[in-house]
């Protein structure tokens, strides 16, 4: 039996605690890669998460700890993600935050607090990570929105981050090739908002309408997508792949 290519490959999954950051990682690790774990608040979850998955393969997770709004962190979770073991194949930037802007009620505070952490944050983790990934021909996955094509009534500067998430995957793909390829994942309705944004069970039903499979995906789907631009996508940059169920094509039921 021939070698998996990806077993002495490193992935490095911002927010990987969690929902759907949490299935990237997992299926990362399955399909053979070692993986850092970013979190930010979620310790126990990742640390939970990071023994299960060493219970599979022992020395194969590691979780770090980073807030990636503050200076710096960006080259210290890159430093610390390299030295595990001694290299840097992937980065997916997860990690993100979504709530809701009312336009004539958006304050500063929002405004840089979803720019920073949807855009800010994982340009410059990418910047950082440079370096280490076009070392071993690298790849970049964005985990993006499909309202960044398709605006979400009252979250307009969510929907604004994610947009420049999109252009920032062009960009990058321009900018970083050909060492390294930079590729976005847009979901839909894959995993419902939490707490104050949590959605009645009408409202979840008029989303699953306005698809075209009439159901909503899974976590697993993400990371499948995820995979798929890492392991089977080498001649693919610059790309952005919906996950949506066919809700961009506007079905009217």
């Amino acid at each position: 039996m021939s070698k998996n290519p990806l077993a002495s490959k490193v992935a490095l999954v911002t927010g990987a605690a969690r929902r759907v950051g949490a299935e990237i990682a997992s299926i990362l690790h399955e399909a053979g890669l070692n993986v850092v774990l970013h979190y930010n608040a979620s310790e126990d979850a990742a640390n939970t998460l990071c023994e299960r998955l060493n219970q599979k393969r022992p020395h194969s997770a590691i979780a770090i700890h980073a807030d990636l709004l503050e200076p710096e962190s960006a080259e210290e979770l890159v430093r610390k993600s390299v030295s595990v073991w001694q290299r840097l194949d992937v980065l997916v930037n997860n990690a993100s935050r979504f709530y809701r802007t009312n336009l004539g009620e958006v304050t500063s505070y929002a405004w840089d607090d979803l720019m920073n952490s949807n855009l800010k944050a994982p340009f410059f983790l990418s910047q950082a990570a440079a370096p280490a990934l076009a070392a071993n021909q690298g790849t970049i996955i964005n985990i993006a929105d499909i309202n960044a094509q398709r605006p979400l009534h009252n979250y307009a500067v969510y929907c604004l981050s994610k947009s420049g998430l999109v252009a920032m995957t062009k960009i990058l793909a321009k900018e970083l090739g050909p060492e390294i390829r930079v590729n976005a994942v847009s979901p839909g309705a894959v995993m419902w908002p939490e707490g104050a944004n949590a959605l009645s069970e009408a409202e979840k039903q008029k989303i699953i309408n306005s698809t075209t499979l009439l159901r909503a995906g899974s976590p697993k789907d993400i990371a499948q997508a995820v995979l798929f631009f890492v392991r089977d996508a080498g001649y693919v940059t610059g790309q952005v792949l919906n996950i949506d169920g066919g809700r961009l094509l506007g079905v009217d039921n």
